[in-house]
Parts: structure tokens; sequence; C-alpha cells
């Protein structure tokens, strides 16, 4: 139990492929996907308080309203919190296929875990704040499947840095599973040892054998991710771009923190109104 603050990063969850393998007929879909964490984050802080109260803040806070619905509170109610001062720092775009409710959900739990000393709650209670979360709090590259409760950790991957790109238009998840054609899609593959000599093979492996089913149903509702696809995948050392999750956030791949970074100059300079921000894999 800690008497000072505490904060925990809540990093941007990728889902570098996704497969929707099956709809279960309580109305979850099944899922199959390789997921990773970016270093660009959110960060929840946690300090003793009467009461439970939550102050939002960060260039991205202004559209988040600290309701009684909103995952971070909800995140201290399932641990039976009832005093705790939180600030959640948002950086991410809010509804933006990285995972930021999840994330931020994740880092609260782990943040009251070390203020209060309280156990975690179980894994069906975690479940339940969002099918994101599970992976969110784990925190590590992992292979995802069922609704997103079947976890089972990746080897080592290769060094590997990311631009993460938004054109900040609504992309309703519902909406988007709800447009699927198909929802029996093949299950990933097995991860090959030789993918993962080097971001150049794991891109190309990734490139070759994987996919995000979400894609076309995304691209129906929101137009705009084609350019989006297109302009990332044009930049230079760009080794796979791809829509994560159901989007409207695409990521692109890189060997090295300076092509990322040379990538993101130029995008942001031709789109001072989309979300772009480079970043380091986890």
């Amino acid at each position: 139990m800690a008497t000072d603050a505490v904060s925990e990063a809540a990093p941007a969850k990728l889902n570098l492929c996704l497969h929707v393998t099956g709809r279960r007929p309580d109305g979850y879909h099944l899922l199959d996907s390789l997921v990773v964490f970016a270093d660009v984050a959110d960060r929840v802080s946690a300090a003793q308080g009467q009461g439970l109260s939550l102050r939002v803040t960060g260039p991205e806070g202004a559209g988040l309203a600290p309701e009684p619905e909103n995952l971070v509170l909800r995140a201290a109610r399932s641990m039976g919190v009832s005093d705790a001062a939180l600030t959640l720092d948002k950086h991410l775009p809010i509804a933006s296929g990285i995972g930021g409710g999840s994330a931020d959900a994740a880092a609260t739990l782990r943040a009251l875990a070390r203020l209060t000393g309280r156990p975690l709650p179980p894994d069906a209670e975690v479940l339940r704040l969002g099918a994101d979360v599970p992976v969110c709090l784990a925190g590590r590259p992992a292979r995802m499947s069922g609704i997103g409760e079947v976890l089972a950790p990746l080897p080592p991957l290769p060094a590997l840095w990311v631009v993460l790109v938004n054109p900040r238009v609504a992309v309703p998840t519902p909406q988007v599973f709800a447009a699927l054609t198909r929802r029996d899609n093949p299950p990933l593959p097995d991860l090959p040892p030789s993918a993962l000599a080097s971001a150049e093979a794991f891109a190309s492996w990734l490139a070759r054998h994987t996919r995000n089913d979400l894609i076309p149903p995304a691209r129906a509702a929101a137009p705009i991710l084609s350019e989006v696809q297109s302009e990332l995948a044009s930049t230079p050392a760009c080794l796979l771009a791809r829509m994560s999750g159901s989007g409207g956030t695409h990521f692109g791949l890189y060997a090295s923190a300076e092509a990322a970074r040379t990538a993101a100059r130029p995008l942001a300079a031709a789109h001072p109104c989309w979300w772009i921000a480079p970043g380091k894999i986890l």
C-alpha cells in the first residue's frame, strides 16, 4: 500500500492483424489477433481521496467527460475502491481502435493495486470491463483469441518502430462489426521462427499471411481510411501499413527510430488536423 500518489502508463494497443473467426450465440465475436503495445500512451494517476473522483487532463481529454460509466471509474469500482482521487492524462484519441479506454482501465487497476494493496479483480471481472482489458492488463505482446480472454505470450519480436495516424473521423465499432459480410474466417497461422529474424522478415510475414477482417466495413463507414492507408504505406522505409482494430487509427512499421520520425514529419505537415505520433513497439 502506497501513501504517495502513484501513476501507471496506459500504452496504445495495436492489433497487428485481426481475424474474425466466429460469433457466439450471445453476439460476441470470436477473434484471433496479434497484439503489441507502443510507447505512445495515456497515464493514470491515483492518490488517496475522500470519495471516488476523476479528473481528465491532457491534449486529447477535451472530449472525455468524467461520467460514472467512464472506464477508469468502472475499473476502480470493480476493485471495491470508493476513496481515491484519479487523474487521466489523455494523449490517445478517443474511440480510435488502439484500446485507449481499455488501456486506461488496465492502468487504473495497476495503479489502485499499488495504492491500496488490494488484489486485482478476478479474470471474469476484468473481462466484463471490456474485451481488450485483459490483454492491456497483461501489457505484453500476445496472441489474443476467444472474445479477448485467451492470451498466449508471443516470443521476443525484432525491434520495431511505428507511426500512428488517426484522421479524427469517428468509426463506431458496433457499426463496423454489424457490417461484416462473413464471420467465420480462417484463424491466424502460427508465427514461424523465421519471421522473427528481423523487422523486415516480421513485417513481410504479417503482410503475406495475416489480415484485418474489419478493414472493408470500416472503410465503408469512413472512406477517408483508404487515404490514410495509402499515404502511410507510401512513406519511405515503411515495412507495413495497416489499420489497427476496428479503426480508424492506422500504424506503419519501421526498422529504426529515425525512419519512423522521418516518415511522421511530412505526414504531419500535410495533414495538420490528423493525429500523428511516432513511437517504439514495447
